[in-house]
């Protein structure tokens, strides 16, 4: 009777020292082995919007966001003119209707215009139809003063979900977001402007700009000279990014061209 209790107690430590190797082996399997396993269709579930377009062609887009202000827009339209640049600028409602004039110039000088809702609001709060309507209220109003309803949407604050993103669609928006922040809303000089968009210069790029950005106007000059001599061409959002057989990747935000067959 006793052999039999010593030999348990032996069988019961060898288990116990075990034990954590066992829930190692479980915790790195589920980690490393688990995400595979799954369908793609589980694993393809979060909606992301378009950060930049991958591509092996020296093509990048500029962005404008426009909610506040509108003291240094002219001097950025009038370098864009200059270099013969167009772009795609982003509006909000209240902007629209205090600047209609510069709305009009906007879009008269070539620029392409997107939706960057009606009062930029933080939308993951926001219920579906709510969402609706800061979309569609908005694009009424860039209707009326350019005659066309804009195909392209920022969420503000670059807050989304899977909510706002398939709302966005069933509006008929692509949402879009930006690889490179030029950082010109925290107004911390020319220099580290141009320094942060340069060295993170890559093809596909989607930059992120706001109109009223203290030192942009300043910051741009530089910032076109170095893309032209690096070989880039500047295009708007809507003739960077591929319009059918693609997919966005759910965890980088590449906007990628399916392989044809």
């Amino acid at each position: 009777m006793n052999k039999i209790i010593i030999l348990n107690k032996k069988r019961l430590k060898a288990i116990l020292l075990l034990f954590p190797a066992l829930l190692l082996i479980l915790y790195l399997c589920y980690i490393f082995l688990i995400p595979y396993a799954l369908p793609i269709v589980a694993r393809q579930t979060r909606l992301v919007p378009i950060y930049y377009v991958e591509m092996q062609d020296k093509k990048i887009a500029f962005s404008f966001d426009a909610s506040w202000g509108a003291a240094y827009t002219p001097t950025i339209l009038k370098i864009l003119q200059e270099n013969d640049i167009t772009t795609t600028f982003f509006l909000t409602g209240f902007w629209v209707e205090k600047y209609p004039h510069m709305v009009k110039k906007i879009f008269d000088e070539g620029h392409e215009i997107g939706n960057h809702t009606l009062t930029h609001p933080h939308l993951n709060s926001l219920s579906e139809d709510q969402i609706k309507d800061e979309l569609e209220e908005i694009s009424r109003m860039i209707r009326e003063i350019t005659g066309t309803k804009p195909e392209l949407f920022r969420p503000p604050f670059g807050e989304y979900s899977n909510k706002v993103v398939a709302t966005a669609k069933e509006c008929g928006y692509q949402t879009i977001q930006w690889s490179i922040d030029s950082l010109d809303w925290q107004e911390l000089g020319k220099e580290p402007m141009v320094k942060r968009v340069t060295e993170n210069l890559h093809p596909g790029a989607i930059i992120l700009f706001h109109n009223n950005g203290k030192y942009t106007a300043e910051a741009l000059p530089e910032i076109i000279n170095f893309v032209k001599e690096e070989g880039y061409e500047i295009l708007p959002i809507s003739e960077l990014i591929y319009k059918d057989n693609y997919y966005i990747d759910s965890n980088t935000g590449a906007q990628i061209q399916k392989s044809k067959r």
